[in-house]
């Protein structure tokens, strides 16, 4: 043998093994989280972030995004642990990137699909339509919640996919009380729900404005509740007392006795919760004595006094 074929024999010796450890550092397992963050789609510098984040990468994994190189944004990867060449291919998918979407307790649906179609560029009618089509209830299908919207969703896609999500919830809380989340019944709880979610400054307020909802349609009083006006596109609008003249719909428990015939807003979980189990107490009203609480009072008298004494509060601060 001579010597040119013994150095071509022995570099391709050394290419193999070079390949093979390759290979089998390429194989080795890496732990991940399922929801990653991607700061950067430059390799050098995406390399850097993971590894203060405890991923042990070095020059080879940087080789290797500069072939598959990386998006930025949310990542979702499926498995806490799988094979480190997995790892970084996941990371050049754009079929596993999203965009989390929060929908905010006590937010009407006109407000989430208008900020849908705002932070996805979707076309708003689209989205509304389809919506319209897809819905259950009047209002209240979302619950409120953070969702990991795939970046390649379109408006149909997205849609479907957050009442999806949400009916999942719907139906696991109802059929915990032996409950149908498309029957009255539930449907009950979640208009209950929905003005607790408006009224209540703080979740452990929930159960005791549930009380005070229970209690006043018991004694066929009407419910005089501000909430109940902030439906649709006037979440946001202070209630006057202009408004609650003026307005005529079903929401105005000012002017009409017992629930409206539909939800408020979409809800949290927990406001659903306190609407199936309200405290017992005899409250009939309640006032808010500062921005994270109210005084809940049993007798009109009572009421009259805690707003005297939070009007002459509030003048002393002035």
């Amino acid at each position: 043998m001579n010597k040119n074929k013994k150095y071509i024999l022995a570099g391709l010796t050394f290419v193999a093994i070079a390949l093979g450890a390759l290979a089998l550092y390429l194989f080795l397992p890496i732990t991940t989280k399922h929801n990653l963050k991607i700061p950067s789609s430059e390799p050098k510098e995406l390399v850097r972030y993971l590894k203060k984040q405890n991923y042990s990468l070095n020059i080879i994994d940087e080789i290797f995004l500069k072939i598959f190189p990386p998006y930025q944004g949310w990542v979702y990867i499926n498995k806490k642990e799988l094979p480190r060449y997995q790892f970084l291919l996941a990371l050049h998918k754009k079929g596993n990137y999203y965009t989390p979407f929060t929908i905010i307790p006590g937010e009407t649906s006109y407000f989430v699909l208008k900020e849908l179609s705002q932070k996805f560029s979707y076309d708003r009618k689209k989205v509304i339509q389809i919506y319209n089509k897809l819905k259950l209830f009047r209002e209240g299908n979302f619950i409120a919640n953070t969702y990991n919207i795939p970046n390649y969703f379109n408006e149909k896609r997205a849609v479907n996919f957050l009442l999806k999500e949400s009916f999942k919830i719907h139906k696991k809380i109802a059929s915990e009380y032996g409950l149908n989340f498309k029957e009255e019944a539930y449907k009950k709880f979640l208009i209950v729900a929905s003005i607790i979610q408006k009224e209540a400054a703080n979740t452990k307020e929930m159960p005791i404005i549930a009380s005070v909802i229970y209690n006043r349609l018991r004694k066929n009083m009407r419910l005089q509740m501000d909430g109940t006006l902030n439906y649709g596109a006037y979440s946001h609008t202070k209630v006057t007392p202009q408004r609650i003249k003026e307005d005529k719909s079903f929401y105005n428990t000012y002017k009409f006795k017992g629930l409206p015939k539909a939800p408020i807003c979409n809800v949290s979980t927990t406001a659903i919760e306190a609407a199936i189990n309200p405290i017992e107490s005899d409250y009939l009203y309640f006032m808010k004595k500062d921005e994270k609480s109210h005084l809940f009072s049993s007798t009109f008298k009572e009421h009259r006094e805690n707003i005297k004494k939070r009007k002459e509060k509030l003048n002393k601060q002035h």
